[in-house]
């Protein structure tokens, strides 16, 4: 398997860049299609084409990164026009402010609520494969991501005037 891995690699290279059209990020894909295949070589079928099972994960990968990164632009999209929206006429925050308040509130939460929060809310994971990653029972994961949710709400609405608090916590 990682003979054929190494031999392969200038054409996963060339099919990544294709994809990508940018030599840096081409370069992440294939480690990122390494790693993947490496994880997963025990669902290879011997005497099938590796070259296409490679080219697949690595399709895939970017397939991922592509939705991944355009939910990324739509979320902070979002947020900007709700920054503009409420910061031209209210004095609000600016956009970098919040942003940079959002990262404090999240390192204030537990690191299991944290890390499962991120999984299952900025990664848009389900509840089981946050579970599975984080080797926890389903319902356990579960009520972290509620208490990591309620907490981050009540540390927003620490952190507002009245008036916000009722709007922000309903975004989280």
């Amino acid at each position: 398997m990682r003979q054929g891995l190494a031999a392969l690699l200038p054409d996963l290279r060339g099919f990544a860049r294709f994809l990508t059209r940018d030599p840096a990020a081409a370069d992440d894909l294939v480690q990122d299609t390494i790693v993947r295949a490496l994880a997963a070589q025990a669902q290879f079928m011997p005497g099938t084409s590796l070259k296409a099972w490679l080219f697949t994960i690595e399709r895939n990968a970017f397939h991922e990164h592509c939705r991944r990164h355009a939910r990324e632009k739509e979320i902070v999209g979002d947020m900007e026009n709700a920054a503009r929206e409420n910061g031209g006429e209210n004095g609000g925050a600016p956009m970098t402010d919040q942003m940079l308040d959002l990262h404090d509130m999240l390192w204030q939460l537990p690191d299991e609520y944290r890390v499962a929060l991120i999984l299952v809310g900025a990664q848009e994971l389900t509840y089981e494969e946050a579970a599975q990653i984080c080797d926890a029972p389903l319902g356990t994961m579960k009520a972290r991501v509620s208490r990591a949710r309620s907490k981050l709400a009540a540390l927003a609405g620490a952190a507002l005037p009245d008036d916000e608090k009722y709007n922000k916590i309903n975004e989280i």
